[in-house]
């Protein structure tokens, strides 16, 4: 058996962390590939190393001295070396770090050097080989994953060694300059190296037992998630669940290698499994519930909207113009509403209207702003009657009016649109009714 290990900055912020993360890797000797993010926050207040790169970047950026907050990051990691009584220095890393920041090498090199530091004190602290990433995950010029090669350089630098440190986040260009993944992205890495050794595992860990059916800062104590199909893991996650890396799912799903969440602080725990499929039934109708504020819908009204060929995409490509997405597409008769990011759409907003009637022609444009877009995500609610039902009926009871309501066809989840001011009253009424009350 293989298992490919990734653990957060705040598993590995400290040298106490480093040790907890020792003890479970040693504690089983299938989990041969580690990779590690950045030093994280150590206590309430504390600064992230990758927040300090990039002051200390920006400094450089400007020309001013940077001595002093390299120096600090320097003492993050001697403090780590120190604690764990390692006989390693990191002078001449820091030499060149310092020297390519002078050269203003790039503010993506800058960001990398928390994950390529940690992972040298990583693989000294374990005895494991050092593999760095920015030899073996590769980049396009468009700055895409360059898959293939990834995968051919990857699997074969695997194949050589027994067991290994591969830092997360990063990668390179096809000139040789760093790459970064965005941010979050040392989960995307442990994702590639569990497909490019085709590991049976890829455990996560990070400073939660795996994923809750609600925000904690939402709900107090919500309930775990046992286990979770990728699918309903890629809705949660882009509408805001933030325990893993959306774009981590794809790699390990297409083989088919399950994801386990685990908490470094209470390793007896379970997690979350992300599967693939299951039979098993979720222990809730729905399996968890996300969102996110700050969007606006823009309403289009046209008679005969329906009978009129082409007319979405003529809406749509006033969009497309303006490099503006768009989130979800509800539409009747004779009205289209698209509901996009606010920020995104601020700025551009009357450019985008005068597309849209030079485009498409409507007989009225009205706007909305403020909304919120919730999530309701479940297996279950495929085989269950009633669930929309029950939802409008919960919001109603917590006087949320609802603005717009989405299903696909999937009958996977249920998109609700409400009032920013209404988001956490919504989402508690609705994790209540289905949850706790389970009427």
């Amino acid at each position: 058996m293989k298992k490919v290990v990734k653990f957060g900055g705040s598993s590995l912020a400290s040298a106490e962390q480093f040790e907890k993360v020792g003890n479970i890797i040693r504690s089983d000797k299938h989990r041969i590939f580690v990779v590690p993010s950045a030093p994280g926050k150590r206590f309430d207040g504390d600064t992230k190393v990758t927040d300090m790169l990039y002051g200390a970047y920006d400094l450089a950026r400007e020309d001013k001295n940077f001595d002093k907050e390299l120096e600090a990051i320097k003492a993050r990691y001697q403090e780590i070396i120190d604690g764990l009584k390692l006989k390693v220095s990191l002078d001449d890393e820091f030499a060149q770090i310092k020297k390519n920041f002078a050269a203003k090498v790039g503010v993506d090199y800058a960001a990398s050097r928390g994950e390529y530091l940690n992972g040298i004190l990583m693989a000294a602290y374990l005895g494991y080989e050092f593999i760095d990433a920015a030899k073996v995950i590769f980049f396009k010029a468009n700055g895409d994953l360059n898959s293939e090669k990834t995968q051919t350089l990857l699997s074969e630098a695997l194949a050589n060694a027994k067991k290994a440190v591969v830092p997360g986040f990063y990668g390179s260009m096809e000139d040789g300059s760093i790459r970064t993944f965005s941010r979050g992205g040392s989960d995307i890495t442990g994702s590639l190296v569990a497909k490019a050794c085709k590991a049976d595992v890829y455990e996560n860990w990070t400073d939660v037992s795996g994923f809750m059916v609600a925000d904690p800062r939402i709900i107090k104590n919500p309930q775990s998630i046992e286990t979770i199909t990728y699918r309903e893991l890629r809705e949660l996650a882009y509408m805001g669940a933030g325990v893993l890396h959306e774009e981590a799912i794809f790699p390990v799903r297409k083989g088919g290698i399950p994801i386990n969440i685990r908490n470094t602080n209470a390793p007896e725990d379970e997690g979350t499994w992300i599967v693939e499929s299951t039979c098993q039934k979720s222990k809730y109708v729905i399996t968890g519930i996300a969102g996110k504020k700050g969007f606006c819908a823009i309403n289009i009204e046209k008679d005969r909207m329906n009978s009129e060929i082409g007319f979405g995409r003529k809406v749509l490509q006033a969009f497309e113009e303006n490099d503006i997405s768009f989130e979800h597409m509800p539409s009747g008769i004779d009205t289209m509403t698209i509901f996009v990011h606010q920020s995104e759409f601020a700025e551009k907003e009357q450019r985008v209207l005068a597309a849209i009637h030079k485009l498409a022609q409507p007989d009225t444009i009205d706007m909305e702003s403020d909304l919120a877009l919730i999530a309701v995500v479940g297996r279950g609610m495929k085989s269950t009657r009633g669930t929309a039902g029950r939802i409008f009926s919960a919001l109603a009871h917590a006087n949320v009016n609802v603005k717009m309501i989405d299903q696909g066809s999937s009958e996977l989840n249920i998109i609700i649109g409400v009032d920013n001011a209404d988001f956490e009253e919504a989402i508690r009424a609705i994790y209540t009714i289905f949850v706790e009350t389970q009427i």
